[in-house]
C-alpha cells in the first residue's frame, strides 16, 4: 500500500472524479493515480488519490449537491509561453472557459490559474513604474501573454 500524505486537496464531484484525475495527471509531469477506491469491483470510483506534480489531490464522487467553486482553485506557475499555452488550451478544451487574469474553468467546473512564472518575477521588481504597467496589462488578459508582459514592462505597448 503506498504511504498517502497528511494532507491532500480534495475535489468533489458528481460522478466525474476518475475521469478528472486521468485528465488531471496526463496534463503535469510527476503526476499519477495512487489509488482508486471502490464500492464493488465494477462500480463507479468513490474516491481517487493522485498527485499533481508531487502535491497530493482526492477527487470524490460525492455527489450534485456541492459544485465546484471559484472560491478554490488549482494554481500552476509555468516555465514559459509554450507550457502556459499547452495547459490553457487542454483544460479549456471540450466546454472549459477562459476567464480574466490566468484564470479558467476546465469541463468539470474545476477552476484552474495557469501562471507563467515571469507574470510573479516582472509584478516584483523593484521599477515600481515597470510592474505596475505589467499589472495593468495582465488585469486585460485572459490567458497570460509573456512577451505582452515583457512590453508593458518595457513601456513598449
Amino acid at each position: 500500500m503506498l504511504k498517502q500524505s497528511r494532507v491532500a486537496v480534495c475535489l468533489w464531484f458528481n460522478d466525474q472524479a476518475e475521469e478528472a484525475a486521468q485528465f488531471y495527471t496526463s496534463l503535469l509531469a510527476n503526476s499519477e493515480i495512487q489509488n482508486i477506491y471502490r464500492k464493488k469491483a465494477s462500480s463507479t470510483a468513490l474516491m481517487v488519490n493522485f498527485t499533481l506534480n508531487g502535491v497530493p489531490f482526492q477527487a470524490l464522487n460525492g455527489g450534485p449537491q456541492f459544485p465546484p467553486s471559484e472560491a478554490a482553485s488549482i494554481v500552476v506557475s509555468t516555465s514559459d509561453q509554450a507550457e502556459t499555452d499547452r495547459l490553457w488550451q487542454a483544460l479549456i478544451a471540450e466546454g472549459g472557459q477562459a476567464s480574466q487574469c490566468a484564470w479558467l474553468k476546465d469541463r468539470f467546473g474545476v477552476s484552474w490559474q495557469i501562471v507563467p512564472e515571469a507574470l510573479g518575477q516582472l509584478m516584483s521588481d523593484p521599477d515600481a513604474e515597470g510592474a505596475a504597467r505589467v499589472m495593468e496589462a495582465m488585469l486585460r488578459m485572459q490567458k497570460i501573454q509573456i512577451s505582452e508582459l515583457e512590453a508593458a514592462y518595457q513601456n513598449k505597448l
